[in-house]
C-alpha cells in the first residue's frame, strides 16, 4: 500500500454550487457563523481574501477536538468554481507530509477532494476529515436553503 492517497466525496445540494464557491472565495470568515460546530475561526495572515497565494488559518473541530490548518490558497478557478488549499502548518502535518484540499462546485453538486501523503504506512486514511467536509457542506446547504 502506498503512502500517497486521494479521497473524494460528491454530494448533491439543494442550493446552487455557486453559493459555496462564493462563500469560500469572498466570505470564508462567515463559515464559522454558518457551521460553528465544525469551523470555529478563520484568520487571514498574508495577501487578501480570495487571492491566490494568500495564507490563511482555519480553526476547526474534528471529533470534538480543536484543530488548526494553516493553508496557502493555491488555485481559484472561477470558471470551474473550484478552490484549492495546500496545508502548510497545523495538526494535519503531524500525520501527513503533504495535504491538499479542493472543493469544486458544479450546479447542484459539491465535490471535496483530499490529496495527501502519509508520513508512515501506519497512518490512517483521513476518512474522518472527509466526513467533516460532508457535515460542513450540509450546514452550508441548510443555511442557504433557509434564506
Amino acid at each position: 500500500m502506498g503512502l500517497k492517497g486521494k479521497l473524494v466525496v460528491s454530494m448533491e445540494v439543494k442550493c446552487g454550487g455557486h453559493l459555496f464557491h462564493d462563500l469560500y472565495q469572498t466570505k470564508p470568515h462567515h463559515v464559522s457563523n454558518i457551521s460553528p460546530n465544525y469551523v470555529t475561526g478563520f484568520d487571514l495572515h498574508e495577501g487578501g481574501i480570495g487571492e491566490v497565494g494568500s495564507v490563511v488559518t482555519w480553526k476547526y473541530k474534528e471529533d470534538g477536538n480543536a484543530k488548526i490548518a494553516k493553508c496557502v490558497i493555491e488555485v481559484i478557478d472561477d470558471e470551474k468554481k473550484s478552490n484549492t488549499w495546500k496545508v502548510i502548518g497545523g495538526d494535519l502535518l503531524e500525520a501527513y507530509n503533504d495535504f491538499i484540499v479542493n472543493i469544486s462546485c458544479n450546479q447542484h453538486w459539491i465535490t471535496w477532494t483530499l490529496e495527501y501523503e502519509k508520513k508512515t504506512e501506519d497512518t490512517s486514511e483521513p476518512i474522518t476529515f472527509l466526513g467533516f467536509f460532508t457535515y460542513l457542506s450540509k450546514d452550508i446547504e441548510a443555511h442557504h436553503v433557509e434564506k
